[in-house]
Formats: C-alpha cells, sequence, structure tokens
C-alpha cells in the first residue's frame, strides 16, 4: 500500500488493521468469504475508470472495446457454469438485483410470496420494512415448527392469494430447498419462480447443493459469500424462464438499466468473471465439497455440547443456533464470541419470542475457514470454544444476577462479558489456531 500509505495516512493504517483484524480471527459470518488475490486485482484496476451505461455494443459512450469484452466474457462464463440461457452481470449487489427482477416481472401492488424474516429470508422478499413489502402486496410463507420448509403450507397461501412471483430462497436455513417442489407450487398458479441462491451458489457449481436451474424461472445471486468472488450480483434466466416468457430477458435487462442503475462497474465484473473462472476448476469441487464437511462436523459437535439448531443440524454450509435452553440472548454470544476472535452474528429464529434487535439465536458458517484451510479436526476445536465459553457466560450471568430483561441493556452485557473469567485463555486459543491456518491465496 505504498502509494495508499503516502496520500492518506489515515486510511491505509485502517485498511491494515482490518487486515489484521481478519488475520487473527475466525470469518465465520455465512455471508463472508475471502476473494483470491486475482479478483482483487480486477477489482483494483483501471476498469474502475471508465463509464459504460448500457450494455455491450449498446452503450452511450464511447471507448468501450475492452470493457464490451470484459462483461461479456463475464456473462458467457456464468451462463456455462450455471447452465442458464442468459445472464446480466451488473447489478451492484443482491438488494437491487431482487428488486429489479420484481420490477421487470411484477407491477407495484402486485402479489409476490417469500419466505419470512424470522423463518431464514432476507429482507428483499417482502419483510414490511422493506421496499419489497411497500410496493408489492407481500405474503410470507414460514418454515413448520421443525425448522424445515412446509410446502403444503407454501402451496396452500400460493393458491389463497395468487401470486405473481414467489421467491424461493433464503438467508439463514441450513437445510436443502426442494425445487421442484417450488416449480410445482408455481406452476398451479400460474407464477414466475425466483431462486434467490446468494449463500449456496458457491456450493450449487461445487456440485455439493441441488441447482434450481432446472425447475426456476430466474435465478438472483451475489458473488462474494459461497462463490468467492467481489460484492457483486447476477441475474439468471433459464430455459425455463424463456419458454414462460420469451421476452423475460430483455425486461430484467432494462430493470438494471434504465430502470435501476446508471453506469456498471466493470472492474467489480471483471472481478466476477476471474471468480467465475475460479469456480469452474475442479479444486473449487474439493472446496464447495469441504465447506459441508465442516458445517455438518461442527453442527454434530455443538449438538453432543447441548446446543440446540434449528431444524436439528445442516445440509449446506449454514448452521443456525437457538439459544432459548441455553438462556442467552444472540447479542450476547455474538459479541463475547467476538471477544474471544470467532466472528458471527445474532440472528431471529423461527417462532422467536424476543424482537429482531434482541434475537434468540445466532447464525455461523463454514465458507471462510475453509477457505484457510481448515477441516474436520478444527470443527471439533471451535466447537468447544463455544461450549467453553457459552458454559463461563452463563455462570458468570448468575453470579452477577443479571435477568433476562437486563440482559438486553448493552452496559449489562458488556459488563457480563467483561467478567467471564474464560475469555483471555480462549482468545489465545483461537488466535493460535489462525497462527496455524494464515490467510492465504485462495485460488
Amino acid at each position: 500500500m505504498k502509494h495508499l500509505r503516502k496520500v492518506d495516512p489515515q486510511i491505509a493504517e485502517l485498511v491494515a488493521k482490518e487486515q489484521k483484524r481478519q488475520e487473527t480471527t475466525l470469518m465465520m459470518i455465512p455471508s463472508e468469504n475471502m476473494a483470491s488475490s486475482a479478483v482483487e486485482e480486477a477489482v483494483a484496476s483501471s476498469l474502475g475508470n471508465k463509464y459504460a451505461e448500457g450494455y455491450p455494443h449498446r452503450r452511450y459512450y464511447q471507448g468501450q472495446g475492452y470493457v464490451d469484452q470484459v462483461e461479456q466474457l463475464a456473462a458467457v462464463r456464468a451462463k456455462k457454469l450455471f447452465d442458464v440461457d442468459c445472464a446480466n452481470v451488473q447489478p451492484y449487489s443482491g438488494s437491487p438485483a431482487n428488486l429489479a427482477v420484481l420490477l421487470a416481472l411484477c407491477n407495484p401492488g402486485d402479489t409476490i410470496l417469500g419466505l419470512a424474516l424470522d423463518s431464514g429470508g432476507h429482507l428483499t422478499h417482502g419483510a414490511n420494512v422493506s421496499f419489497t413489502g411497500k410496493f408489492f402486496n407481500a405474503v410470507q410463507y414460514s418454515v413448520g415448527k421443525d425448522g424445515f420448509l412446509d410446502y403444503e403450507q407454501i402451496s396452500r397461501l400460493a393458491k389463497k392469494t395468487k401470486p405473481r412471483l414467489i421467491i424461493a430462497g433464503t438467508t439463514a436455513y441450513p437445510r436443502i430447498i426442494d425445487w421442484k417442489k417450488f416449480a410445482q407450487i408455481a406452476d398451479d398458479v400460474g407464477a414466475y419462480l425466483l431462486a434467490d441462491i446468494s449463500h449456496i451458489s458457491g456450493l450449487i457449481v461445487g456440485g455439493v447443493y441441488p441447482s434450481p436451474s432446472p425447475h426456476v424461472h430466474v435465478m438472483m445471486t451475489t458473488t462474494h459469500k459461497s462463490l468467492r468472488g467481489p460484492r457483486g450480483a447476477m441475474i439468471l434466466v433459464t430455459h425455463r424462464g424463456l419458454a414462460k416468457d420469451e421476452k423475460i430477458m430483455d425486461k430484467i435487462d432494462k430493470a438494471v438499466f434504465p430502470g435501476l442503475q446508471g453506469g456498471p462497474h466493470e472492474n467489480t465484473i471483471a472481478g466476477i468473471a476471474v471468480a467465475l473462472k475460479e469456480a469452474s476448476a475442479p479444486h473449487f469441487k474439493k472446496y464447495a465439497k469441504q465447506i459441508v464437511a465442516n458445517a455438518k462436523t461442527l453442527a454434530q459437535e455443538l449438538l453432543s455440547y447441548g446446543f440446540t439448531l434449528v431444524s436439528g443440524g445442516t445440509d449446506s454450509h449454514l448452521i443456525l443456533i437457538d439459544l432459548r435452553n441455553k438462556d442467552l440472548l444472540g447479542n450476547t454470544m455474538a459479541v463475547a464470541c467476538e471477544r474471544i476472535g470467532i466472528i458471527l452474528n445474532r440472528n431471529a429464529i423461527p417462532f422467536d419470542p424476543n424482537p429482531p434487535f434482541y434475537p434468540s439465536g445466532i447464525r455461523l458458517g463454514t465458507p471462510g475457514i475453509t477457505s484457510r484451510g481448515m477441516k474436520e479436526k478444527e470443527m471439533k476445536k471451535i466447537a468447544s470454544f463455544m461450549h467453553t465459553l457459552i458454559k463461563d457466560l452463563l455462570e458468570t450471568k448468575k453470579r452477577l444476577g443479571i435477568s433476562k430483561e437486563d440482559e438486553k441493556k448493552k452496559e449489562t452485557r458488556k459488563r457480563l462479558v467483561a467478567h467471564t473469567k474464560s475469555i483471555p485463555l480462549l482468545r489465545t486459543e483461537v488466535f493460535n489456531l489462525c497462527k496455524k491456518f494464515p490467510l492465504k491465496e485462495v485460488y
């Protein structure tokens, strides 16, 4: 960072500190991962200087010869890797990409059907605080008491509400989605079917999670999670989508630009193209397989320590822990885990009695730590760290006489964590584990 240090030493110092933080902690937020140096070089390239409003060979500015080739290459690779007919690689991120699909295929006020936030859905799947819940008649389906998607309930809701579009996708659901059942539900009511595969796209191309391509009309994915690319998104249209609506891709293209965006970030698109090439290599399949193996091992170990897992386990990269039997808020556990170097997030759980700001769960995943080379042995260690931590937290909470209501206060949680004696030792254990698996080239 010689130029950055010279021009802006304050930013350079913050970047260096963030790099150090990543090196010395375990990246276990399921939506985070590490891109390769090749991806980072593409994103930091001179392509970011070019304004390229429009699409290849249909731009509004001159000097587009090379960026046209970059964007076309990214689209070709996306179509091949995901087995789809069309691809738009311009969306800035997942939320505007989902909005683009809705803008293309629905009118304001149309009914959409998506997974509720507390059942593992995303804000853009129709939550009332999101634009998708404000501009559309958003109906929400949920998981059953067992934590699994209830397809009979979804079918009944669809038949009752007749949605224009159904969203099949999650952000905090650890199990396999049955795309075929969703397709049947959508066909029964004549709805478009959108698969939001942002979390699982790397698992899909890695062959360890079923692809929705044969069953849905449109797929949307971010590119920075299990796919291990830069922070961007893609909208993919399947053969089935074109069969339902021959103009579907044209509608989506127009929704992205000029509907929602101006000039695309061609440097990010180049990074996406690089990530897609990396994901097509044989070693990526090994990586995806290890992600799932690690998640399953971690889940089993957590169960053996008395943790309650939503749905009882995982089929993917993600684990959702219900802390109600531990009598701790997700906030408390997330903060305490950060103190020892395990970075995860608090999360709502199905039928959560607590409000979203003080949820009863935490969410963690294995893509980031798998990128470091960690395997089953390390998952067992991580589970033991979490067990020791929560055991000590509960003992400290009891000793300090902290009630459930008091725990909602930020100062009380800080006091609880500060008095938990095992934290310094556990921080050393996590630090030493990180040293054994340094951040390295992930290609």
